[in-house]
């Protein structure tokens, strides 16, 4: 008998443990807090448009510059604990544009350059974005550059041509996202200039088309389920597309864009925000260099406001930064000796800065900037090489070693 109760005890005693673990699991689940099954509850993807490795050494060879240092000042993001390096093709380039490259990372299958969201069949893919969405994610698309341009619209968009921004646009309200960010809209009236309105189109179907500090606040106090917040400096109008000039001093800064999506998508529901710094891609496309670490900057900026959310909920968030190409092949220590390299930032940071670097520096110009900081460019457009991966959080371990970008998506959903 005595056995008997005490295997009774120890049985209750083994029962009420269980009970107590299903509980805590339940509560960590209905609260949000540490699950290590399914995708991050946060995920934050960010993409260097032309971003490769040597770019991001340009960048921190000139911030240890400033510290008066010869070396590489880390970036945020190469702080990161998981570094992995994907491929780039497309289906019928080695060489991908960014449309071909978008659609790779978010839909995870190749297509041929210039076309979104759609295969080499002429099949619909299915992006991440939705994908996520259906699963109960809150879903934010940013950009530095126009809202209806090829990574964005990469997340949303199905098109055969990637240059039909007005058609582009007009898929934004079936997407169903909940917030869009971007410089504003190509082709805002459509290519002739005198069609319905992006924000006509677009307020009908629900959204609230924001432009500014000012009038984006006060959206916000209305409390709308779906915004698009564009920068004053394309308040109703065609901004312009592939133009490298400094930015209005009205213009939002990456932070802000990143903590206004941020405050409209909050923290209660789970939610997947892709970033895009496009103007890293323009600066190389016309190999400046000073724009180009500026761009590169920029992107640091967006992402330490992601690290500062990581820190507060370190268990639930992926941070990914990567990017769908490289561009201009840039090098560094071209053209001089090695006792002569690092000497050159400072006339250059004197002459970016008298410039502003406009779009009117003349190409000459232009390479003698290049000249000075000792920056060689192989070409002014794509090149096939692999790019960089940065992660950190849930799941980062997934973007270690070598892949294809195809697989980005997966790595994210994986169980």
């Amino acid at each position: 008998m005595k056995k008997s109760r005490k295997t009774h005890v120890i049985g209750l005693i083994f029962s009420l443990i269980l009970i107590l673990a299903c509980i805590v699991t339940v509560n960590m689940g209905e609260h949000g807090r540490r699950d290590d099954t399914g995708p991050a509850r946060y995920i934050f993807l960010f993409i260097g448009d032309g971003m490769g490795a040597t770019h991001v050494a340009a960048t921190e060879s000139y911030l240890s510059y400033l510290d008066g240092e010869k070396g590489f000042r880390q970036l945020s993001f190469t702080e990161f604990p998981v570094l992995g390096m994907t491929t780039t093709y497309s289906a019928d380039r080695n060489v991908t544009c960014s449309s071909a490259a978008g659609t790779a990372i978010s839909c995870g299958e190749k297509t041929v350059n210039g076309r979104l969201g759609i295969s080499p069949q002429g099949d619909t893919l299915v992006s991440i974005a939705k994908i996520l969405r259906d699963k109960g994610y809150k879903i934010g698309i940013l950009s530095s550059v126009p809202v209806n341009h090829a990574t964005p619209a990469s997340f949303y968009g199905h098109n055969t041509d990637r240059y039909d921004y007005y058609g582009i646009t007009r898929e934004i309200p079936s997407s169903g996202y909940d917030f869009f960010a971007g410089s504003g809209f190509i082709d805002y009236a459509g290519k002739s200039g005198d069609e319905e309105s992006s924000r006509s189109i677009l307020e009908k179907a629900g959204y609230r088309l924001c432009f500014g500090r000012e009038e984006f606040e006060a959206c916000l106090a209305d409390g709308p389920e779906k915004i698009i917040l564009c920068q004053e400096s394309g308040r109703d109008k065609s901004v312009s597309d592939y133009m490298v000039e400094k930015a209005p001093d009205t213009d939002m800064t990456p932070s802000e864009i990143m903590k206004n999506c941020l405050k409209a998508l909050g923290d209660k529901d789970p939610f997947f925000i892709m970033y895009e710094e496009g103007e890293i891609d323009w600066a190389a496309h016309e190999n400046k260099t000073m724009p180009l670490v500026e761009s590169v900057r920029k992107l640091d900026d967006a992402v330490r406001t992601a690290v500062d959310f990581y820190r507060e909920h370190p268990d639930e968030t992926l941070i990914i930064v990567t990017a769908d190409h490289e561009t201009g092949g840039i090098a560094l220590g071209a053209t001089k000796t090695w006792g002569e390299v690092n000497l050159g930032w400072n006339i250059l940071d004197s002459a970016w800065t008298a410039s502003g670097y406009a779009n009117t520096l003349e190409y000459d110009e232009n390479r003698a900037m290049n000249d000075l900081a000792f920056i060689g460019w192989t070409t002014r457009g794509h090149t096939g090489g692999p790019v960089p991966v940065y992660a950190i959080g849930k799941g980062a371990e997934r973007f270690s070693g070598r892949f294809d970008n195809t697989d980005i998506k997966g790595k994210i959903l994986a169980e």
